[in-house]
């Protein structure tokens, strides 16, 4: 099965199709493919959950933007449309890193449409830039999100060497633990594919420094609305990508109406789910039971 969206086409992940409950629909982030959450599916099919693991926009040949534009709230469309396509009514969101980003957009836009909103490894987005100011460190954590936007070099730098440098990116984002070489030689194998590379790289040059644009302007915008899902924020306590701390600065409980709660791993780091799947997957299932339709 295909998911499909204004012409493109999304490869996904799909168990426990016949004997599940609601769906889990999960969206991963960069560096990373549709395989991201495989520690959670058989926990997750095992507490009677369907899970759906797309690809998202631009991680393959089939779903590159034919405009070459990578604005956030396409890909909020491209999950509004997955949902219907899924026949579902409500689904339960996760996302990571962008996966996470496009979760709190989704949510802040269709929260009729959501059991339940998890995010991992990023910060609400309601008061980012404060965050930022009042932790500093983060910038210099968020240094490779610049250097995205040096075209040419930047390009040429990922790739070389046998993509070297997403070696140094899990390394470095999740310092307490080693990926396997299956998992990192799969997330080469996708950014390899034709036109993966720049369209990945679109989502920093199409969010960090454009204010301008009517895209721009659509995302922030979705960014500061209030989110009326219930939420569960995973930060890895060792994060090296997205400082732990940041937490303390941007959640603000008063734009969550039905409330956030926050989890901190220790021993973990921007790949929490993927480190501890043993403390996260047990967090999702119990969340998700406890935000089921069946308790709506």
């Amino acid at each position: 099965m295909l998911l499909k969206n204004n012409g493109m086409s999304f490869s996904l992940l799909k168990f426990n199709e016949e004997n599940g409950k609601e769906i889990v629909l999960c969206l991963h982030g960069f560096p990373d493919n549709n395989q991201s959450f495989n520690q959670q599916i058989k926990g997750l099919i095992a507490s009677g959950y369907q899970v759906v693991v797309p690809n998202i926009r631009g991680y393959e040949t089939t779903s590159l933007s034919p405009d070459g534009d990578y604005h956030l709230h396409l890909m909020v469309d491209d999950v509004n449309a997955w949902i219907k396509q899924l026949g579902e009514e409500k689904v339960h969101l996760i996302g990571h890193d962008w996966g996470a980003i496009i979760a709190y957009l989704f949510a802040n836009e269709y929260p009729d449409k959501l059991l339940s909103l998890t995010t991992i490894a990023i910060p609400p987005l309601h008061h980012f830039e404060w965050a930022l100011i009042k932790h500093p460190k983060q910038l210099l954590l968020s240094w490779y999100t610049l250097f995205f936007h040096l075209w040419g070099i930047s390009d040429w730098w990922l790739e070389r060497n046998n993509w070297a440098f997403v070696d140094t990116l899990w390394r470095n984002w999740s310092p307490d633990w080693e990926a396997s070489s299956e998992t990192l030689n799969s997330v080469k194998q996708t950014l390899s594919q034709p036109g993966v590379k720049k369209a990945v790289l679109g989502y920093y040059r199409h969010f960090i420094l454009d204010h301008f644009t009517q895209g721009a302007r659509k995302v922030r915008k979705m960014a500061k609305k209030t989110t009326n899902v219930p939420t569960l924020a995973i930060t890895g306590a060792n994060d090296g990508c997205m400082s732990s701390k940041i937490y303390d600065y941007a959640v603000d409980p008063k734009m969550f109406t039905r409330g956030i709660r926050v989890e901190r791993v220790s021993g973990a780091g921007h790949f929490v789910h993927q480190e501890k799947p043993e403390i996260v997957t047990p967090m999702l299932v119990e969340f998700f039971d406890s935000h089921n339709a069946e308790n709506r």
